[in-house]
């Protein structure tokens, strides 16, 4: 099994996995419309983590890492990430394109935190966003924490 990371799963790596892969998958946009009342956040006073939404362009990348979960793992990481990922985040699955061209693409799973869900926050003007994430702060740290481990991350992998 493999699951790709495109926010906190690409530097809190809270599972064991056999394989880790630098990539992206297409047709999406990394967007911070996400509420988050359990990590980054609390109820009455949420922060911003990032979801991915459908772009206008099928071919946009969004960059991060697949994981491969080895088959005796599979059971337990599976319920460990259904928890850390429970506020409105559901498992699809889509193709992923190794940074490395000369491995064929495959598919796996993502945590997509969907527009039906109840802390889909959607767009907001960027002053306001700024102004949550700068603010927020919650059982796993402050917001903006999130967001420099997210920008690092990105800028390590060449992103």
């Amino acid at each position: 099994m493999w699951i790709f990371g495109y926010g906190s799963l690409t530097w809190k790596v809270d599972f064991p996995y056999k394989q880790r892969v630098v990539g992206y998958i297409k047709g999406y946009s990394r967007r911070f419309w996400q509420a988050s009342v359990d990590h980054r956040g609390v109820p009455g006073k949420p922060g911003r983590v990032v979801t991915l939404v459908a772009s206008e362009n099928p071919e946009e990348p969004v960059w991060g890492i697949a994981y491969n979960i080895a088959k005796e793992d599979v059971e337990r990481v599976v319920a460990h990430l259904d928890h850390r990922e429970k506020d409105g985040y559901q498992k699809t699955p889509v193709i992923f394109h190794p940074q490395d061209t000369s491995i064929q693409p495959w598919q796996l799973i993502i945590y997509l935190g969907s527009e039906t869900n109840p802390f889909f926050v959607g767009q907001s003007e960027e002053e306001n966003i700024a102004q949550i994430i700068a603010y927020a702060e919650g059982p796993s740290g402050s917001n903006k924490e999130y967001l420099f481990q997210l920008a690092d991350t990105m800028r390590t992998l060449g992103m």
